[in-house]
């Protein structure tokens, strides 16, 4: 059989945004924004609240506990001019790699001083990427965490303000290592996952470090040609059990966001769910068969962007198209600090 996505190219996947619907700020209240519910033709306008009226007793939450780095760090190059460093992806203890925008491309074996209190040495280029190396004293991620700002996502158009350090992070973040947000996570509060649990609605984590690629455009028309960003992923196996027992038991598996939908997708491409760490570059596309993942919690996503073809993948193109029409047209607010969506997969995915 022939795969379906070979014939796919960007333009499936675009749709025209207004940029006032671009949220720029966190609502006063985690969980007061809107939500989408999409099941088939069936489009339901929600609060975020409702959720839980949503899942059944039995159903499993999976959340993807990784915490946001302070990946942004300014410099300058020894000669003088301005650089911005964006940490994609620590490497080892020592090591990381980066964006770098400057006027002129650092060459390797060059320095840059960050922050106006250590040098980093450029030790060679990753692709569009730059690999340095940062002092030996302590780890890396330290300099980091020290040093940097918080990312906040480029079609945020200012600069991270203090209530960003709590909000642009999801309340149960813990293990250090993001350059992004897993945003669908931001909705939940602890009053919200009181009345999830009295429910009879269980939870399980997962980590995938979100890179900076995740940003990146796609640059192949067609999907076929296009080459994923690779990120680190560990799935515990307390994890994996949770999601045997929920089997076991008739329940749902739902993703609390395509990185955490992603962790799990990956973690089972041997045709059973393995725990374990390691690096994914899984690109999911209509036409994938989904071996774990049931249903899933996420926010509206980019014209163009792998994550607006994993969310077709998952719940039909046409029902996202009309998904994504309906939410410009009721004045949706989207992306990170956006509304959510709660997304069934299509029914003739089920094995």
């Amino acid at each position: 059989m022939s795969d379906p996505s070979t014939a796919l190219t960007l333009d499936d996947f675009d749709y025209e945004l207004p940029p006032e619907l671009i949220a720029q700020a966190p609502l006063a209240d985690r969980s007061g924004s809107r939500l989408l519910e999409v099941k088939g033709d069936s489009l339901v306008d929600r609060n975020f609240r409702d959720l839980p009226g949503l899942l059944r007793d039995g159903d499993l939450l999976v959340f993807n506990d990784s915490r946001v780095l302070h990946a942004r760090l300014f410099g300058v190059k020894a000669t003088g001019g301005q650089v911005e460093v964006m940490i994609e992806r620590p490497v080892g203890e020592h090591e990381a790699i980066a964006m770098v925008r400057a006027s002129k491309t650092p060459k390797a074996g060059s320095t840059i001083r960050l922050a106006d209190a250590f040098d980093v040495e450029v030790l060679g280029r990753v692709g569009e990427f730059f690999h340095l190396r940062f002092p030996s004293d302590v780890p890396a991620i330290d300099y980091i965490e020290r040093y940097g700002r918080l990312p906040l996502p480029p079609y945020i158009e200012r600069s991270a303000q203090e209530t960003d350090e709590a909000r642009y992070q999801t309340v149960y973040a813990r293990e250090l290592g993001s350059v992004a947000a897993p945003t669908a996570g931001l909705h939940f509060d602890d009053a919200l996952f009181a009345e999830l649990q009295a429910r009879g609605v269980s939870r399980a984590f997962v980590t995938l470090h979100v890179g900076a690629g995740t940003f990146q455009p796609v640059r192949a028309h067609r999907l076929s040609e296009h080459v994923m960003h690779r990120e680190w992923y560990s799935v515990p196996q307390a994890t994996v059990d949770a999601i045997a027992r929920t089997r076991a038991a008739g329940g749902r598996v739902i993703c609390v966001g395509t990185t955490s939908m992603r962790t799990l997708e990956s973690a089972a491409q041997s045709g059973s769910l393995v725990a374990g760490s390691a690096e994914t570059g899984i690109f999911i596309t209509p036409g994938y068969r989904f071996r774990v993942a049931d249903a899933l919690v996420t926010n509206f996503h980019l014209p163009r962007s792998t994550l607006l073809m994993l969310v077709s993948a998952l719940a039909g193109m046409e029902p996202i198209r009309r998904a994504y029409a309906h939410a410009v047209a009721q004045r949706y607010r989207f992306f990170s600090y956006g509304d959510a969506m709660f997304l069934e997969r299509a029914t003739e995915q089920t094995s």
